[in-house]
C-alpha cells in the first residue's frame, strides 16, 4: 500500500510530467503530418493503459520526436487512414517479440547505431520544422530539405508574415535553450510550457498574423481500422514499415528504459515485460488510428526529477491528458504553430550527440564514424534503410575488429627452417595479410607453420592456407610442415 507522503510526491510528479508532455504531444502529431488530436490520443494511451503494466515503472511513454519522420513519409505513401493498422501491427509484433524473451536483446544494438540513427532524425526534424515555422510546405527528402534551406532564408526576410512566424519561432528556440540557465524557481515551471505559453502571448498582445493551432474533439480524431485498411499489409513496403515502426520504438524503448534505470534506486527494467508492455500500448493506438508510442526519455526524465517513486505518476498524467483534452480542447487553439515548431527544432537539436561524438573520435574512432554514416544515411535515404546501413557498418567493423591477426616469421640459421606462428582469429577479412606474409617466403626453404596461437580459424583461411602448402609443397624442394589443426588429422 502506498504512503501518503509517496501519493503525494507521485501526484505532484503526475503534474510536472502533464506539463511537459502536453505541449510535446501535440507537436510531434503536427511534425507527423496528422491531426494534434490523434499526439493527444497516444499520451494518454501511454499513462492510462501501458503506464499501468508492468516492465519498468517510472519512464513515461507517448509520442515521439524520434519517429515523426517515418510517420510522416509513412502517411505521405499510404494516406492517413493506414496509420492505425501500421501501429496496430507494430504493436502485435512488439509483442511477439516480447513474449519470445527478444527484449533483452535489444540491448545488444550498437550504441553508435542507435545514436547515429537519433541525430539523423535530429536534423531531418530540425530541417522540416524550419519550414513549418515558416509556414511553408518542405520539400520531401532530407536532402532536399537541406538544400531549401538557404533559398527558405531569403523568401523570409521578404514576406512580413513568414518573418513574424519565424520571428516566433526562433524566440521560442532562444528561450528553450537559455531556460537552464535560469534561476531554480523560474524552472519549476517545464521548459517547453513555459516557451509556448509566452510565445502564445507575444502572438495574442502583438497581435502577429500567424498561423495557429486546429484542434477537434477526441472522439471525432479516432478512426479504427477496417477490413479495406488491413489489405497493404499484403505489400512488401508495407511490412517493410510495420517492421520498421517496430524496430525503432522497441530500441528507443528500452535504450530509454536503461537511461532511466540509471537515474533512479527503484526496482530495475524488465525488458521483455516493458516492450510487451509497448505492444500492447502500440495495438490500442493502432485500434484507435493514432500515432505510434515509445518510452520518451524527455518525460522519463522529468518524471524522475520531479520525485516519483511508483507508475501512479505515469497513470495520472494521462489522466490530466484527456481531462484537459475533453474540456479544455479550445485552449489548445491559441497556440501558433511557429511555437511548436520552435520546440521540435529544439528538441531536434537535442538528439544528436555533439559532445558525444567529439569524445567518441578521440577514443574509438570506428564508432564514430559508424555513427556520422549511419546519421548521413537516415537524411540521404530514409530511416529504415538509414539504421540496416548502419547496422550492416558496425557489423563489418566489429569483425575488422575481432579478426586480428599476427604473423611472426621467425628465421633461426640461413639454411635452417623458417618458422611462422600464427596467432590471434584468422577470418577471410584477414586473407589478404596473411597470404602477402605467406606467399612472400623463399620457395626453397622448409616451412614450419605453427597455429596453436589461433583462437578461431574460419574455412576461409583454413583452405587458403591447404592451397598455400600444397602449392609450396610442389614447387619447392623441402615441404612445408603443416601440423594437424590444419589437416583436420
Amino acid at each position: 500500500m502506498l504512503r501518503t507522503s509517496t501519493l503525494r510526491g507521485d501526484v505532484a510528479a503526475s503534474v510536472v510530467v502533464f506539463l511537459v508532455a502536453l505541449p510535446l504531444c501535440v507537436g510531434v502529431a503536427v511534425a507527423s503530418g496528422v491531426p494534434a488530436e490523434l499526439g493527444l490520443i497516444t499520451g494518454i494511451v501511454g499513462g492510462l493503459v501501458t503506464g499501468l503494466l508492468p516492465g519498468s515503472s517510472l519512464q513515461v511513454s507517448g509520442p515521439a520526436a524520434g519517429l515523426t519522420v517515418l510517420v510522416f513519409e509513412a502517411v505521405r505513401l499510404y494516406g492517413l487512414p493506414a496509420l492505425g493498422t501500421l501501429v496496430l501491427a507494430a504493436g502485435l509484433l512488439q509483442l511477439l517479440l516480447g513474449a519470445l524473451r527478444f527484449g533483452r536483446w535489444f540491448r545488444a544494438i550498437s550504441i553508435a547505431v542507435v545514436e547515429g540513427m537519433l541525430a539523423g532524425i535530429g536534423l531531418t526534424i530540425i530541417a522540416g520544422q524550419l519550414y513549418a515555422m515558416a509556414g511553408v510546405a518542405a520539400p520531401g527528402s532530407g536532402l532536399g530539405k537541406l538544400a531549401g534551406l538557404p533559398a527558405l532564408a531569403a523568401s523570409s526576410l521578404t514576406s512580413p508574415g513568414v518573418l513574424a512566424a519565424v520571428a516566433v519561432g526562433t524566440g521560442t528556440v532562444v528561450l528553450l535553450a537559455l531556460w537552464p540557465r535560469l534561476p531554480a524557481r523560474a524552472r519549476m515551471v517545464p521548459a517547453p510550457l513555459a516557451a509556448v505559453a509566452l510565445a502564445t502571448a507575444a502572438v495574442a498582445l502583438l497581435g502577429l498574423p500567424v498561423a495557429r493551432l486546429e484542434v477537434n474533439g477526441l472522439l471525432g480524431a479516432i478512426r479504427p481500422p477496417g477490413l479495406d485498411d488491413l489489405a497493404p499489409l499484403a505489400e512488401l513496403g508495407f511490412l517493410g514499415t510495420v517492421v520498421a515502426f517496430t524496430l525503432i520504438s522497441s530500441a528507443e524503448s528500452l535504450f530509454s528504459a536503461a537511461a532511466v534505470d540509471r537515474m533512479h534506486d527503484g526496482p530495475r527494467t524488465d525488458y521483455d515485460k516493458e516492450l510487451m508492455a509497448q505492444g500492447v500500448g502500440n495495438a490500442v493506438c493502432g485500434a484507435l488510428g493514432a500515432l505510434p508510442m515509445t518510452a520518451v526519455i524527455v518525460r522519463s526524465s522529468a518524471n524522475v526529477r520531479a520525485g516519483a517513486r511508483t507508475k501512479v505518476s505515469r497513470v495520472l498524467h494521462g489522466l490530466w491528458l484527456l481531462l484537459f483534452a475533453a474540456l479544455l480542447p479550445a485552449a489548445l487553439e491559441v497556440i501558433p504553430l511557429a511555437a511548436l515548431a520552435g520546440v521540435l527544432v529544439h528538441t531536434g537539436w537535442k538528439l544528436i550527440p555533439t559532445t558525444q561524438l567529439l569524445s567518441l573520435w578521440r577514443r574509438h574512432r570506428g564508432e564514430a564514424v559508424v555513427l556520422v554514416c549511419t546519421a548521413v544515411a537516415v537524411v540521404a535515404l530514409n530511416l529504415f534503410e538509414g539504421v540496416l546501413i548502419g547496422l550492416l557498418m558496425a557489423v563489418v567493423k566489429t569483425a575488422w575488429e575481432t579478426s586480428h591477426i599476427h604473423l611472426e616469421v621467425d628465421e633461426e640459421t640461413p639454411d635452417g627452417p623458417i618458422r611462422v606462428t600464427l596467432s590471434g582469429n584468422a577470418t577471410f577479412l584477414r586473407l589478404p595479410k596473411m597470404l602477402d606474409t605467406l606467399e612472400a617466403l623463399p620457395r626453397d626453404r622448409h616451412i614450419e607453420l605453427e597455429l596453436s596461437g589461433l583462437r578461431h580459424l574460419d574455412h576461409a583461411c583454413r583452405t587458403a592456407l591447404t592451397s598455400w602448402a600444397a602449392g609450396h609443397n610442389r614447387e619447392g624442394t623441402p615441404a612445408v610442415s603443416v601440423p594437424p589443426v590444419l589437416t583436420g588429422t
